[in-house]
């Protein structure tokens, strides 16, 4: 391998792209309930289409990673917010991650042969096994990491994300995603209903308890009407499928918050990674002279001359 066949990019030539009104909070007058609508757009595309999966695997990877965009989204924290599964079945990882900005990515690691194997529309828990979801916030390493963890039990990934609310969050929630392939690309789309317990300190009140439990449950009912097609289609906005769900609780759009593709691999955080392996391991990687690390995110190669990478030159 000559020395131009080494690319000399500093980062992951990803599209420079932001989707503005990705995330729109919300929440109902009518009803003890907040929400996040989820619209990924063509970023869905850019980052799902990276990556070549089966179908049932690039749609649950697209529901993760609307899920986490909302989620992120509503937590307040600096630092990244991730969703990792982790099980014994086909797909024996998934992961989303989002950071409080909005950049957000996420792969995963897949069998496509046992893939082939099943059902032509396998549920998630076929997909993943027996195994685990874990739900991060990272804020970097002088703050304390929280995480919450449950097992995956449960058809599809919103059931084991309402399994980590009731559990970890100890809230009531309702969550439906969607992920499928249109003409314009794919899309992905989540919406998150959450029950308020406490507003500002003291209990919310519109009611008695009796009569809160009920536009709580009118809420919940109204949000699983929603379809897969209206929640994926562009041309209905946010304001409008809102409206058509929950006109009869006075749903209140707030301020929405921007998406971007948020692959963060550089070369020099490759380098520094390599610079913690052995010679023999280094050795074991080289081909042609250069070690290949390929980002699992972006699936974009990096690639470094041997002879530069044990003494302090990878990262240059």
């Amino acid at each position: 391998m000559s020395p131009h066949d080494i690319p000399d990019h500093a980062a992951s030539p990803v599209p420079d792209l932001t989707v503005p009104n990705a995330v729109r909070p919300f929440y109902l007058e009518g009803a003890p309930a907040r929400g996040q609508l989820v619209r990924l757009g063509p970023l869905a595309d850019a980052v799902l289409s990276r990556h070549a999966m089966p179908a049932p695997v690039t749609a649950l990877l697209g529901e993760a990673l609307a899920l986490t965009a909302g989620l992120a989204a509503a937590l307040k924290f600096q630092g990244s917010f991730s969703l990792q599964a982790r099980g014994d079945g086909p797909v024996t990882m998934l992961l989303a991650d989002c950071t409080a900005e909005g950049a957000l990515r996420g792969y995963a690691k897949v069998d496509a042969e046992a893939v082939a194997t099943l059902d032509a529309n396998p549920s998630a828990a076929r997909l993943l096994g027996a195994g685990h979801l874990a739900f991060t916030v990272d804020q970097g390493p002088d703050m304390e990491r929280y995480q919450g963890i449950v097992p995956l039990e449960g058809a599809t990934l919103s059931d084991l994300t309402h399994t980590w609310f009731r559990t970890s969050q100890q809230v009531e929630a309702a969550v439906k995603l969607a992920a499928a392939p249109t003409p314009d690309g794919w899309r992905a789309t989540a919406l998150l209903l959450e029950r308020l317990a406490f507003e500002g300190g003291e209990e919310r009140v519109k009611g008695t308890p009796e009569q809160e439990d009920e536009a709580w449950r009118t809420a919940v009912m109204l949000a699983g009407s929603a379809t897969s097609a209206e929640m994926l289609d562009d041309t209905l906005s946010p304001e409008r499928l809102l409206w058509r769900l929950f006109h009869e609780l006075g749903p209140k759009a707030q301020a929405a918050k921007p998406v971007s593709f948020g692959c963060r691999c550089t070369r020099e955080r490759i380098g520094r990674i390599l610079e913690g392996f052995g010679t023999d391991d280094l050795d074991h990687m080289t081909e042609n002279g250069a070690i290949t690390v390929t980002c699992e995110f972006c699936n974009v190669d990096f690639r470094f001359r041997r002879g530069d990478v044990g003494r302090g030159g990878a990262a240059g």
